[in-house]
């Protein structure tokens, strides 16, 4: 394969996969990591594609928001998996807030109808946990944004405000050791970071695909992290370097 073509392929997975590890990209295309990065050094000098901490991020539509059907199929097993194991980490009487990822959807699924206090953005999630009885749902308002079903702004931010809560559930579509959690939209990275800040403890919620990746909008450094759930397929190398941070990591079955 000539190099150009390498080049151009490599840019359609990464676009397609929107993030990619070396590892892969070698094996897919059959030459050593070290080419790889090369190759990864010239696209990003292109403006075709983003290096990231072991691979490469989409640049392409990077603020566009995501629909929310294909978040639902998009490592939906993973998901649901994570958010099973967030749901043991709520007690009675708990206040949290939830984002408006499609793994708190999973939560509020598998949530116990028991006396809780739930702030969400998240209008799917408010519908979901509107049918038991004993958990108190306050919705932030704010500005609507059709396909995720969420609503931003500054309204939804100034009603956080108001709050105070035990626990921050949140997601993101990247989780970077030294850039931290960040989002491909701005709104949404504003509203989690104002999350984060109302909250005792931040639990995020990230597949391994979301590790040693970097977006457009920075939510909050690593360091202001309780604890990272993700699931079975991280790399090992990924959860030692959090874990040497003192970052607490729980990985679902």
């Amino acid at each position: 394969m000539l190099v150009a073509e390498r080049h151009r392929k490599i840019v359609d997975v990464v676009n397609e996969r929107l993030s990619i590890r070396v590892t892969e990209l070698s094996k897919l295309f059959h030459v050593t990591e070290e080419t790889i990065r090369r190759d990864l050094e010239k696209l990003e000098k292109e403006n075709l594609l983003r290096r990231s901490h072991g691979g490469a991020v989409s640049i392409q539509d990077e603020q566009a928001e995501v629909s929310y059907m294909e978040r639902e199929i998009t490592n939906a097993a993973e998901k649901r998996a994570i958010a099973i194991e967030a749901v043991k980490l709520i007690k009675p009487n708990d206040q949290i807030v939830l984002d408006a990822s499609t793994t708190t959807w999973y939560m509020a699924k598998e949530m116990p109808d028991i006396p809780l206090t739930v702030i969400t953005n998240s209008i799917k999630v408010a519908i979901e946990l509107s049918k038991k009885e004993q958990i108190k749902v306050i919705s932030t308002g704010g500005m609507l944004l059709s396909k995720s079903l969420s609503y931003v702004g500054p309204l939804a931010e100034r009603s956080l405000n108001m709050y105070h809560v035990n626990k921050a559930f949140i997601s993101c579509k990247g989780v970077h050791i030294e850039g931290g959690l960040s989002d491909s939209n701005e709104w949404q990275a504003l509203l989690k970071r104002q999350m984060m800040l109302i909250a005792d403890e931040t639990i995020v919620m990230a597949d391994s695909t979301k590790f040693g990746v970097r977006t457009f909008a920075h939510i909050a450094d690593i360091q202001q992290v309780s604890c990272v759930l993700t699931d079975e397929k991280i790399y090992a190398n990924d959860q030692k370097i959090f874990e040497e941070k003192g970052i607490v990591m729980k990985i679902s079955k």
